[in-house]
């Protein structure tokens, strides 16, 4: 193991040695990684400790060892990693403690787990309970080692008391949250192995075991103390996470304390010696990569876990689980909000009230289930659930107003066609109620089915009033049009019969077309009688099936017709006497002044 250590020092040196780095001197000492504010309250990072860590490229497993302030916990971890007291952490009965925060060796510790070379860091950790700290500031560092080390270590001298017991309270509240999880195949955030190390000499007549599960026993509570109640539950708690500790015992290794670090294994009470290498290989056997988030963590990966925990942590007045979880679900939080908005960028707009529902609906169950399979935590992930709940709704209120407007924009689009149509209607060179009828009921259908959205029953209402002005517009003007068009056309074919065609029976049938106009129908026929009559049905019939009809659109092919019928005209007036002759089928008007069969006369 030690070759395997020189080794990957030797890496981590040249490493920092190409990159520039001259700031640290010795990767064979202990580095701060996070140090206290100068209110000794709240924490912040070390940055000369993160560049040792940060420059692994192996999975990244931690071993923190925890503690009341003097209880040996820094020569305990140079005891795990064979160092002296002049080479390794700093030991307060020696000199003045260096432990303030939470300290790295240099030099990590390269193990084969399960196949995976796994490079192991030892932290040590500022003491419990010294002066001039609040017990905010001991919670802080608490809840950093049991979040970030693989195994925590926790280092008691003698006896479990009451109060550390209730130290434990954040590692129950985040096995809570998370160790449920770890059973099953898909491992969300694995908490530290806790390790109870009990230093003490004799037992009397208990395991070690069987001590710590008195100390987790139920204590009656008969006053209803709620401090009492409180470490109760920490206690059945504990007792429910029996497979993810377990405890050992450490005799005292010499009863001179203060001569330990001048001591070699040989001067060591052999018992000791014996017991430290079964923890060497008990912390070895329990060590596993760090995972977070369903893989393991390298260096950068590591610091970057470490300064999201931070922040957490120092949020609020005192750390909280709840904090953290939300740091944990903060990323998948995102990625469910962006499934949710993906989903519904799809639906085409706009779309019907209803439909719309339908599919927020339908997106934010898909988008909570796939929040619910990946999501951490158990009780405080209730908050980001609502957060994303809330966060799902604000986008859909957005979209509610979109779905508005693009509903606004189309069927205005569709009205102000349907009223341009109408408009043309009004002004048709030959009036046609079939033909109005026919555009009027075209409108009205693609209006029906294409206006979709909140906006169409506004606009429908809208579109009847207009539809319904239009209509009445078009039936007062018609019958008069109509009854110009009749005069004038009457007179139109008594200039082409006279003059043109020369043909009697057109200008007779258009004189007598003409005076039934303006003679007949005035005097026997008031304009609102006329238009009820049964002959004026009979013309206004004739009418609507020359004008429009399935074959032909009059009103569109008039004027064609007219040069069409203009060109014939002239045609047959220039060229068709002289291929045919004087012979007529037609009764044409005779000029006989020009032809007299009078002898003629000198």
């Amino acid at each position: 193991m030690e070759h395997s250590t020189w080794v990957v020092a030797l890496w981590i040196w040249v490493g920092f040695l190409a990159s520039g780095s001259s700031s640290i001197d010795s990767l064979h000492q202990a580095f701060p990684i996070v140090e206290p504010d100068p209110g000794h309250t709240k924490l912040r990072l070390a940055r000369q400790g993160l560049e040792i860590i940060e420059s692994i490229q192996n999975p990244i497993a931690a071993v923190a060892v925890i503690g009341p302030y003097r209880s040996g916990k820094s020569f305990l971890l140079n005891q795990l990693l064979s160092l002296s007291c002049y080479e390794g952490f700093g030991v307060g009965h020696m000199r003045d403690t260096k432990t303030k925060g939470i300290w790295v060796w240099g030099l990590p510790v390269e193990l084969d787990i399960d196949g995976v070379k796994t490079s192991v860091f030892y932290l040590d950790t500022e003491g419990f309970e010294s002066v001039g700290k609040s017990n905010v500031y001991d919670d802080r560092i608490f809840a950093l080692a049991t979040v970030m080390s693989s195994v925590l270590i926790y280092n008691l001298p003698e006896t479990i008391r009451e109060a550390d017991i209730s130290r434990l309270s954040f590692a129950v509240e985040l096995a809570e949250e998370f160790y449920g999880r770890v059973k099953g195949q898909d491992v969300a955030f694995e908490p530290a192995k806790l390790l109870w190390l009990i230093q003490r000499d004799f037992l009397q007549g208990k395991t070690v075991q069987e001590m710590v599960h008195e100390a987790l026993r139920r204590i009656p509570n008969t006053d209803g103390n709620k401090n009492i109640d409180q470490v109760n539950q920490i206690r059945d708690s504990l007792a429910i996470m029996g497979d993810n500790s377990t405890a050992f015992s450490l005799p005292q290794p010499h009863l001179q304390r203060t001569k330990l670090c001048d001591m070699k294994d040989d001067e060591l009470d052999p018992t000791y010696v014996k017991k430290r290498e079964q923890l060497k290989e008990l912390v070895a056997s329990v060590i596993r990569p760090k995972i977070v988030q369903g893989k393991t963590l390298n260096g950068k990966e590591f610091v970057a876990f470490l300064e999201q925990i931070l922040e957490a942590l120092n949020k609020g007045e005192i750390p909280s689980t709840g904090s953290l979880v939300e740091v944990f679900n903060k990323k998948i939080l995102e990625q469910c909000l962006k499934l949710y908005s993906d989903m519904m960028a799809k639906v085409g707009l706009p779309l019907s009230e209803q439909s719309l529902q339908e599919a927020h609906e339908s997106s934010r169950v898909l988008s909570m289930k796939a929040f619910d399979e990946q999501h951490f935590g158990r009780h405080h992930a209730k908050k980001s659930a609502m957060q994303l709940e809330e966060e799902m709704d604000k986008v859909y209120k957005n979209i509610i107003l979109a779905n508005k407007y693009q509903s606004s924009k189309l069927c205005e689009s569709l009205y102000t066609r349907c009223e341009d149509k109408m408009d043309q209607l009004q002004v048709l060179r030959l009036p046609s109620m079939a033909k109005f009828n026919a555009g009027f009921l075209q409108c009205n259908q693609s209006f029906e089915h294409e206006c979709v959205g909140p906006s169409k029953t506004n606009y429908e209402q809208r579109m009847m009033k207009m539809l319904g002005k239009s209509r009445t517009l078009f039936i007062k003007e018609y019958n008069h049009r109509l009854f110009n068009w009749l005069v004038a056309f009457s007179l139109v074919m008594v200039v082409v019969g006279r003059f043109i065609i020369k043909f009697i029976l057109i200008e007779i049938g258009a004189w007598i077309m003409f005076i039934f106009l303006e003679t007949y129908t005035r005097m026997f026929w008031s304009a609102e009688t006329l238009y009820y009559n049964p002959v004026w049905h009979f013309v206004v019939a004739t009418w609507e099936t020359l004008v429009y009809n399935p074959i032909l659109d009059l009103d569109r092919w008039a004027i064609p017709i007219i040069l069409l019928g203009a060109i014939f005209i002239l045609y047959w007036r220039c060229y068709g006497k002289r291929k045919h002759g004087s012979r007529s089928l037609l009764p044409l008007y005779s000029n006989h002044k020009g032809s007299s069969t009078r002898p003629r006369t000198d």
